[in-house]
């Protein structure tokens, strides 16, 4: 009933004021990006296909939040409340579905090119061979044994070519880069001046003599099917065998909190080798936790707001504004400020006795809610059991499949599994569906309450959660080189989206230089050493 009450009371005034202090919070944000477009740096933005939000974005989360007291009670929540859209969010939604259709046309007009160029280059031989057929049907020689095994040939390497183009190009998409991939331009300029340059000559040495020779004509097509198979060749060496070596390590470095990985990377430019990173990011970090980030601000926050001044020789008369009233107004505030930075100073010195203490506390209660909590599900799963085949056939009618055993024994490890993930500032990352989801994933694999209780105990990676808590829509690449260039010794960019960003910087991996030396077999020969005190 509070949770009730909570919900319902929310009124429009209350929302007003919370969106005014958002749209101060977006001013200031406004402000700062300005100053920080006023570098030098090259911003690029990689979006990724899905339009999801990542964890933390003010404008979401108020749509998505959920009970938190899911561990003490179910009951429905009902209320009504009153949204309002401020001018500020409507141009910024309008902005978002501009970018969103922006990036399908492009998308989709690529996709129309790589298709027109594919059949082109497949229809181009067809062509040749159909086209004197048609003409000047009367003037061919007869195609003999020779010219009809061609046939066979071409059919054959046609079918071949289609099926690698397929395997090489048409795979899904995994994001939209800000820059066009240089070697997959550069390969399709090649194909197209290369088909364009057969066209002419068939033209000029073909179509305008009537050629009579069409074993020639075959073995003309012939070699044009070859041509596109090494070129073939050629893009796998370039787009796939090239990266493979590595040749730098990467160091990804998470802002917030420091969280720090690296990877080895091959020959790639910047925007791809920003996108392997993120791929990486997404399996390899755990997942971003803003919570875990308040504490220190809290702090320090705390010891600036127990410090106060004042003024015992009571306020300055006061004086015209170049006066001598406003300079020793100033000179008051000025000294004010010094005097509590000096008593912060002095405050600090003890800080950290006050920081020992707060997390051993912390790392108390831990150990005190995961030991009931790891007790609370074992009791729990204690409630079930695994029916064997026969004996499903002769059980009473209370059996239950997966689903419901879940919602059964959850109710009495709900509360304690709540406490443990508000102790340790999970509550949002995990929903009563998503629990209740694996736990019945648990008891249909037969898992043990270990198992099941892993999830939670230890942080996983990102993708370990849900897609609604850590699915960015969009990245933004900072780099002051052009981002299609490669990747080069001490090149430093920053991949920024919604709460943080990933400070990467990249390391050319030395050349190794290694030696051999032989060692003989019958050189290991030992003799031994007995001394008068050593005991045989």
């Amino acid at each position: 009933m509070d949770t009730e009450s909570t919900y319902s009371g929310y009124s429009h005034y209350s929302g007003r004021s919370r969106g005014s202090h958002r749209h101060g919070e977006r001013s200031r944000d406004r402000h700062h990006s300005r100053s920080k477009d006023s570098r030098s740096e090259k911003s690029v933005t990689i979006n990724t296909l899905p339009a999801e939000p990542l964890l933390g974005d003010s404008s979401v989360r108020g749509e998505q939040i959920q009970d938190d007291n899911w561990g003490e009670t179910t009951t429905a929540i009902t209320g009504t409340s009153e949204h309002s859209l401020s001018q500020e969010d409507v141009v910024r939604i309008t902005k978002d579905l501009e970018d969103s259709v922006g990036l399908d046309c492009r998308r989709y007009f690529t996709r129309t090119l790589a298709v027109i160029l594919g059949l082109l280059v497949f229809l181009t031989p067809l062509a040749f061979l159909v086209l004197p057929h048609i003409l000047w049907p009367e003037k061919l020689q007869s195609c003999g044994t020779a010219c009809e095994g061609l046939y066979i040939s071409v059919a054959f390497k046609l079918l071949i070519l289609l099926l690698a183009v397929w395997a090489l190009f048409f795979r899904p998409a995994r994001a939209s880069l800000p820059r066009v991939f240089v070697f997959r331009a550069l390969l399709a300029v090649l194909v197209l001046l290369f088909v364009v340059s057969y066209w002419l000559f068939y033209g000029v040495r073909i179509l305008d003599s009537q050629d009579e020779n069409y074993q020639g004509i075959v073995q003309y097509a012939v070699s044009l099917v070859d041509a596109l198979l090494f070129i073939h060749y050629l893009a796998i060496v370039l787009l796939e065998l090239r990266q493979l070596q590595s040749c730098f390590s990467v160091c990804v470095t998470r802002s917030t909190d420091g969280e720090t990985r690296h990877y080895n990377l091959g020959q790639l430019s910047i925007q791809r080798a920003a996108l392997a990173i993120i791929e990486h990011y997404y399996s390899d970090f755990p997942v971003h936790n803003p919570a875990l980030l308040s504490a220190s601000k809290s702090r320090a926050a705390k010891h600036l707001a127990g410090l106060k001044v004042y003024n015992v020789d009571g306020e300055f008369p006061a004086a015209s504004a170049e006066g001598p009233g406003n300079n020793a107004g100033a000179g008051l505030a000025h000294s004010q400020s010094r005097a509590m930075i000096a008593a912060a100073a002095r405050r600090r010195d003890t800080s950290h006795n006050e920081l020992y203490y707060e997390e051993a506390e912390q790392e108390r209660r831990v150990r005190k809610r995961r030991a009931r909590l790891v007790v609370a599900v074992e009791e729990a799963f204690t409630h079930i059991k695994r029916l064997q085949e026969e004996e499903q056939k002769k059980a009473p009618g209370d059996v239950m499949d997966p689903r419901e055993a879940a919602q059964a024994i959850f109710p009495s490890m709900a509360r304690a599994l709540q406490k443990y993930l508000r102790t340790t500032k999970q509550q949002h990352c995990h929903s009563m569906e998503s629990i209740q989801q694996h736990l019945a994933f648990c008891i249909t694999n037969n898992m043990t309450p270990k198992a099941f209780l892993e999830s939670y105990l230890t942080p996983g990676p990102t993708l370990q959660y849900s897609r609604d808590h850590w699915l960015a829509r969009q990245w933004t690449l900072i780099s002051e080189a052009s981002v299609t260039s490669g990747l080069k010794d001490g090149t430093v960019f920053l991949l920024k989206c919604v709460d943080f960003s990933l400070v990467v910087t990249s390391k050319k991996i030395p050349y190794i230089q290694m030696s051999e030396e032989y060692i003989d077999p019958k050189s290991h020969k030992f003799v031994l050493r007995l001394q008068s005190e050593t005991s045989v």
